[in-house]
């Protein structure tokens, strides 16, 4: 979800230069809401890779429905197997094609464990923009937010979520999970970070966002100790209504996740966290600020571009070395600034 997140401000930014281009993103089905009402050039176009498009033969049928569409051009913004076949089915119809370069080089010599180059690699923005200049489709990312000045529209939520939001005491939002145990901040440290919060917020209403057994048994928890915490799953249903409240956030915490993406989306202010990752790989997400990234500084980090290495040290001291305190503190810089 996170990639996918970080190409919205590079396709509205090539909508808006070019409205004459009509542009049709393919992705999975959750992608959809990220990208409908974008612009009125924008369209959107699921893909089923499970079962209607499953394998070489559904890989097949999708090209024959992408075709059908008459493309001019063809911007591959992911570079896995599937999309490397449906590039290659696409140069054997003669169309104008480009596709994402990852720089692996730079990310290998980055998360090398004997010798590494602690160098910034290019942004996935600039890399997404890079594929439409090589299509002809040169652009300057300029993005703020999907929504309007003044956040999503608070009615669509559920009337306890209106309630909580219309009080003039700290949104805070925090998402300690992530695919990966390299990336998932420690379940007791979590813990101290809420509540630390609550002690120095009395009356803030920390919102704790994301789904899984992990979350549930975790946030179950903590609302039932802390009356100001709120389970964010148990309020909403699609991830519109989740995006919609995030972007009446004071602040989020978020660990080097999708939620730091999508925060990003609508122009809420992120404490990131980073365990295993950094920053330097080029995953920061849009105008994000560098002073409000949280890392430990370990000779082994990073150790992964994406997080999904086991820990060559085995204690995870990228992240059980970050004191909840500085968690805190960096909220708390955060929520002051906004004053």
């Amino acid at each position: 979800m996170g990639d996918v997140a970080m190409t919205v401000p590079v396709v509205l930014s090539v909508a808006r230069k070019y409205p004459d281009v009509r542009i049709t993103v393919l992705s999975r089905a959750f992608a959809r809401t990220l990208f409908e009402g974008l612009a009125p050039s924008v369209g959107f176009m699921e893909a089923d890779l499970k079962h209607e498009y499953h394998g070489i033969k559904g890989l097949n049928a999708l090209y024959r429905r992408l075709a059908a569409k008459q493309f001019t051009a063809i911007a591959d913004l992911h570079n896995v197997l599937r999309s490397e076949y449906l590039r290659l089915r696409f140069h054997m119809g003669h169309y104008r094609i480009a596709h994402i370069d990852k720089h692996r080089k730079g990310r290998r010599q980055l998360t090398s464990p004997d010798k590494k180059v602690l160098v910034q690699q290019p942004t996935a923005f600039q890399n997404y923009a890079d594929v439409f200049a090589r299509l002809g489709y040169p652009v300057d990312v300029e993005f703020t937010s999907i929504f309007p000045e003044g956040g999503g529209d608070i009615t669509l939520l559920s009337d306890s979520l209106q309630a909580l939001l219309a009080t003039p005491s700290p949104a805070i939002g925090l998402a300690p999970f992530a695919a990966h145990k390299g990336k998932t901040y420690p379940t007791e440290q979590t813990r101290q970070v809420v509540a630390g919060l609550v002690e120095k917020y009395p009356e803030a209403r920390l919102f704790l966002f994301g789904r899984g057994q992990q979350e549930e048994e975790l946030f179950a928890e903590l609302c039932q100790q802390y009356g100001q915490c709120v389970f964010v799953a148990n309020h909403t249903e699609t991830l519109r209504e989740e995006l919609i409240l995030m972007s009446h956030l004071d602040v989020m915490m978020s660990m080097d996740s999708a939620n730091m993406h999508l925060a990003s989306l609508v122009g809420t202010p992120v404490v990131s966290v980073w365990g295993a990752t950094h920053p330097f790989a080029g995953f920061m997400g849009w105008q994000q600020k560098a002073e409000n990234a949280v890392q430990t500084d370990l000779s082994c980090r990073p150790c992964s571009a994406f997080g999904q290495k086991p820990c060559l040290r085995r204690d995870y001291a990228c992240l059980t070395g970050i004191a909840p305190q500085t968690i805190i503190d960096k909220i708390d810089s955060v929520l002051n600034k906004a004053d």
